[in-house]
């Protein structure tokens, strides 16, 4: 094995040379779990919603199913969508197995009950008394929930960069739906698995910092937003 500055400092001329496989691993991760962290998050916190403002027969219950589902390993949510599209699964004529629609519908599976868990807990810890308030003035339900995700819009905003980070990082799901393919499904988390399995860990090594990096980022983002609204 290659010692450890010797394989960083590869890494890091990987990372800054422009690497074009590398940067197309980052590319395709970046955009497959943006896709399922948009397509996620409208339904995920209507849901937070209704189930913060509503009361209805089967809300517990509700509550609790979701958050039994954040318990669910990413490897055992990759298993259950792969039955469903593989060829002898009831989604098989779709032909989705192996490809970037697959690893979104992973992605989106394990997004979503951490944004209602999140979205639930931050819609509820406002002032009810915003949306009753909103709503006896006439304001229609559309406006009067904007003005709530206004008010809860910080802790919405974690939300949102949490399901964010959680998809982005994961393996067990986008290797089993997404199969690790050159130039098509092969992300960040799993071209680390492969080439640390090779024992070539300049290229793992630059992901991984991409990843910290990420995370990083998505902390000072929230942080700074956080502090803006407190100091306004």
């Amino acid at each position: 094995m290659e010692s450890l500055t010797t394989t960083t400092l590869a890494a890091l001329e990987l990372l800054f040379s422009g690497n074009p496989e590398l940067w197309e691993i980052i590319a395709i991760s970046f955009r497959v779990s943006g896709v399922a962290i948009l397509v996620a998050s409208p339904p995920a916190l209507l849901i937070a919603f209704i189930l913060a403002y509503y009361h209805f027969p089967g809300r517990r219950l509700l509550i609790s199913i979701n958050s039994t589902l954040l318990s669910v390993p990413a490897v055992v949510v990759g298993l259950t969508l792969f039955i469903l599209l593989s060829r002898q699964g009831p989604l098989g004529d779709w032909k989705l197995l192996f490809t970037q629609t697959a690893m979104v519908l992973g992605q989106i599976a394990l997004a979503f009950p951490i944004l209602v868990a999140m979205g639930h807990s931050a819609l509820q810890a406002c002032d009810r008394r915003a949306w009753e308030t909103a709503r006896t003035l006439g304001a229609t339900p559309l406006r009067a929930l904007i003005t709530i995700m206004r008010e809860a819009r910080f802790g919405l905003m974690a939300a949102l960069l949490a399901a964010f980070g959680r998809i982005i990082a994961e393996v067990g799901a986008s290797m089993m739906l997404g199969g690790n393919i050159l130039h098509y499904t092969r992300n960040i988390p799993t071209a680390i698995a492969l080439e640390s399995s090779k024992g070539e860990f300049a290229q793992g090594i630059a992901l991984g910092l991409v990843l910290l990096i990420l995370a990083f980022t998505l902390n000072a983002f929230l942080q700074h937003f956080q502090g803006k609204g407190q100091s306004a």
